[in-house]
């Protein structure tokens, strides 16, 4: 993708490839910052109302207040305006604005950024690739969708490297947390599998939807501790983002699977279904 294609606001104003962050944004700094995203489908976001909620989530466990919805709703309206985008994501982002060299915070507006762009369909399938750096269920941002993504920079790249679509942590404790961007189920025995998020992981509007919708389709999904065996030790794998949705795993290293599964299929029809009922749920 060009940055061409990606549309831009900032602040108030469409900026598309024009500058637009001061350089001492305490989100360009120091991480400072949260941002969510969202699937586009016909030009219109998916599930807003739940990305809004994990958003002032996140600002609270940061300490920062939560984000105006009238701001946010002015910036999204002006990135999906015109030609609508079949299928894309919506990123947008509020930060701690403009800050100090390091890490203390000074009493200044916060930075409100949305972007939107267009976005190749996911594979069929993909491969997961192990890490040797685990997540910090314990660390202060911990469950938190922050701007200080460089772990998942590096773990990506890592995967990348493997022919890996994600890439998938451990944390401290040696237990199954997450992926980059995803999150992670396992089925063993017909049930479906996913770890708790007092493990660490984020917690993933899709993997929400998926637990509430998958069990009220009758389903057994259960937030379980795992080992990070537990990966090897399945019938099935598949992970969950907003541009992912359900996607099963045929390889994990090289352990191979075979994908998508009979209750991954299950489960991807289930949440096809009913996002395609319920844009907003």
């Amino acid at each position: 993708m060009s940055t061409g294609e990606i549309r831009v606001w900032v602040n108030g104003e469409r900026v598309d490839d024009k500058p637009s962050i001061p350089a001492l944004d305490h989100g360009v700094s120091v991480g400072d910052g949260v941002f969510e995203t969202a699937k586009v489908v016909d030009g219109a976001p998916f599930a807003l109302d739940r990305h809004h909620a994990r958003m002032d989530r996140s600002l609270a466990g940061l300490g920062l207040p939560a984000a105006d919805r009238d701001r946010l709703a002015e910036g999204i309206s002006a990135v999906l305006e015109g030609n609508p985008i079949a299928f894309g994501r919506l990123r947008y982002s509020v930060t701690g604005g403009a800050g100090p060299l390091g890490s203390d915070r000074q009493d200044s507006p916060m930075t409100y950024i949305v972007t939107a762009a267009p976005q190749s369909p996911t594979p069929a399938t993909g491969k997961l690739v192990v890490v040797p750096w685990t997540r910090n269920e314990r660390a202060a941002t911990a469950g938190l969708k922050t701007t200080s993504y460089a772990d998942n920079v590096v773990a990506l790249a890592y995967a990348k490297e493997r022919e890996g679509l994600e890439a998938i942590f451990a944390n401290t404790r040696g237990e199954l947390c997450e992926c980059t961007g995803s999150n992670v189920f396992v089925v063993q025995n017909g049930q479906i599998l996913t770890p708790p998020l007092d493990a660490g992981p984020l917690a993933g509007i899709t993997r929400e939807l998926v637990i509430e919708w998958c069990r009220e389709d009758g389903l057994t999904v259960l937030e379980q501790t795992l080992p990070l065996a537990a990966l090897h030790e399945s019938d099935e794998v598949f992970i969950t983002s907003s541009t992912k949705d359900v996607l099963g795993v045929h390889a994990v290293d090289d352990h191979e699977l075979s994908a998508p599964g009979p209750v991954t299929q299950r489960a991807a029809a289930v949440f096809a279904r009913r996002s395609s009922e319920t844009p907003n749920p």
